[in-house]
């Protein structure tokens, strides 16, 4: 499974959710939107928000660092 993460490297649910995809060996890619301008674009089309973390898994947007829905999305029980 694809997953992405726009984060910025003050946020606290950004470095929640990292922690979780870590300690369920999940792969992800990680954006900085605080310091890549591209990057910070792409997550705001993708989401419609300007807040973080935006997670991407798969087709489906997070907003926030949603534990149960990760947890469903990604067969984590």
């Amino acid at each position: 499974m694809n997953v992405k993460i726009y984060s910025t490297a003050s946020c606290m649910y950004c470095k929640l959710a990292k922690e979780f995809f870590n300690e369920h060996d999940i792969k992800y890619e990680e954006f900085d939107v605080g310091n890549d301008l591209e990057k910070r674009r792409e997550m705001v089309e993708k989401s419609d928000q300007m807040g973080v973390p935006v997670i991407q898994v798969g087709d489906e947007i997070i907003v926030g660092f949603n534990k149960p829905l990760l947890s469903q999305l990604l067969k984590i029980k």
